[in-house]
């Protein structure tokens, strides 16, 4: 049985990623909804209907966990997801608590990048709520970054400049971490690093989301520890184009690393 992966684009890949490495001997599946990318932009009803309509999809292929590789899609849907399904169903979350904590003994602020959708949610108000007790979290909308991404447009002079524009607002001296809060952000880890200070680490939730994975997987015993791996790449338009760039999109985020 694979281990599904879910978003609607490439942006899970990233998260995939991770898996393939913690994971080596396992099975994946990768859907992408791409007949509704970007769901950053869209309303939070259309969201949860086009999640309810993947997924339903992705349990007619043998799968025994599902990875909602998308933060959006987690804060909107993962609860209804949850109380429907019976198989560990494993969600996304912006990386706000690693980030203050590696910040804690210097005092430095946390740059959050997100799509607008996952920033007027009220489940990720709760976590900075919760978190953020000094208000040291500060929150950027990137609507376009997700566009750029879905065309493989990873590192050039327009992607500079876009960066170096949302990013003119603020005293970088000031700030410690950035934190990647949409999956396709991490494809921007390269441009980011030339960008930013040195002193600013950048992180996402992809490990943690995964080290969650490993867990449930454990607890129910279906980790596998001998085997090769391989990957099945679906999405909800059937197009081979689309297939082809999911593929090409995993040797990029490769090639990034860590």
């Amino acid at each position: 049985m694979r281990i599904a992966f879910f978003d609607s684009g490439i942006g899970g890949i990233t998260v995939l990623h991770e898996a393939m490495k913690q994971l080596p001997h396992e099975d994946f599946l990768y859907f992408a909804d791409t007949l509704h990318v970007p769901y950053g932009t869209k309303s939070k009803d259309e969201v949860l209907a086009f999640v309810k309509k993947s997924v339903d999809m992705i349990i007619k292929e043998e799968v025994k966990a599902l990875v909602i590789a998308c933060n959006t899609a987690t804060s909107i849907a993962i609860a209804e997801l949850r109380k429907t399904y019976e198989m560990p169903i494993i969600g996304m979350e912006p990386a706000v608590k690693p980030a203050l904590e590696m910040n804690r003994s210097s005092g430095k602020r946390v740059l959050v990048f997100a799509t607008p959708l996952t920033l007027k949610q009220s489940k990720y108000r709760e976590l900075v709520s919760r978190m953020d007790d000094m208000g040291m979290v500060d929150s950027v909308p990137l609507p376009e970054l997700v566009e750029f991404c879905e065309q493989l447009n990873v590192e050039s002079q327009q992607i500079i400049d876009y960066f170096l524009a949302k990013l003119e607002p603020f005293d970088l001296r000031r700030y410690g971490t950035v934190v990647l809060g949409c999956t396709h952000y991490p494809f921007y880890r390269g441009v980011l690093r030339k960008i930013l200070p040195s002193h600013i680490q950048i992180v996402d939730g992809s490990s943690g989301t995964v080290n969650r994975l490993i867990q449930l997987l454990n607890d129910r015993n279906q980790l596998l520890g001998e085997g090769q791996s391989n990957i099945k790449f679906m999405c909800s338009s059937n197009e081979t184009a689309y297939i082809q760039k999911m593929e090409k999109a995993l040797e990029i985020i490769q090639a990034i690393g860590e």
